[in-house]
């Protein structure tokens, strides 16, 4: 099914948020600062939705020509599952990776309205290589439910301590500490790795982060 290596290094696709990716999101600055990398234009980022979104996701998918990683920010997290279930097996062909920045939980009672149509987010596994960035004082979503959403979708997950939502508000700046868990899972993807990651391979060093108890 795959070649043993990539032909070329993935082309990497951030793919904001409700209300989009300001100038201090480290999603901008990592378009700025890092090669290879381009923003998904979903639109309507304060009222979004779901079926436009998917419908745009798939455009920015096909329209790169070659492998893709997305890396996916809280409510576009569980877009990327959505198009992934409607996509089915075919995922795996253009998508060769995601990383899953705090994903919010859907099921919560106090749920935004914007983005009441987005849940219940698909619970099925996730057909390429994945890794859930949780933090531990994420008001839109605990830990707890950010290891199950992990779990439902067959991703590794990695714990990024006390940082909120992991946005422009966490002051992380061009956030390094993901950047490195980015590269790992480049390093997965680009040796055509289709195997789970294990969540050992995707943490934060130790000195500055526990691991998740199980």
């Amino acid at each position: 099914m795959f070649q043993d290596r990539l032909s070329r290094t993935p082309l990497c696709l951030t793919v904001p948020g409700l209300d989009g990716s300001g100038s201090d999101h480290w999603q901008s600055r990592w378009e700025e600062n890092r090669p290879n990398i381009e923003r998904v234009e979903l639109g309507s980022w304060s009222n979004p939705s779901r079926n436009m979104w998917i419908a745009r996701l798939e455009r920015a998918i096909a329209q790169a020509r070659g492998p893709v990683v997305l890396i996916a920010h809280s409510l576009s997290c569980h877009l990327v599952a959505w198009w992934a279930a409607l996509a089915g097996e075919g995922a795996a062909r253009p998508v060769a990776g995601a990383m899953l920045v705090a994903p919010p939980d859907l099921d919560r009672v106090s749920l935004d309205r914007r983005i009441a149509e987005f849940a219940p987010s698909p619970r099925g596994v996730l057909p390429f290589p994945t890794v859930v960035v949780a933090s531990r004082n994420d008001p839109w979503c605990e830990m707890h439910r950010s290891r199950e959403m992990a779990g439902n979708w067959l991703a590794a997950l990695c714990d990024a301590g006390e940082v909120g939502h992991i946005n422009g508000a966490s002051g992380i700046g061009d956030w390094h500490d993901g950047q490195r868990v980015l590269d790992r899972l480049l390093d997965h993807v680009c040796a055509r790795d289709v195997r789970r990651l294990d969540d050992e391979a995707v943490r934060f060093e130790p000195e500055q982060v526990v691991a998740v108890p199980a």
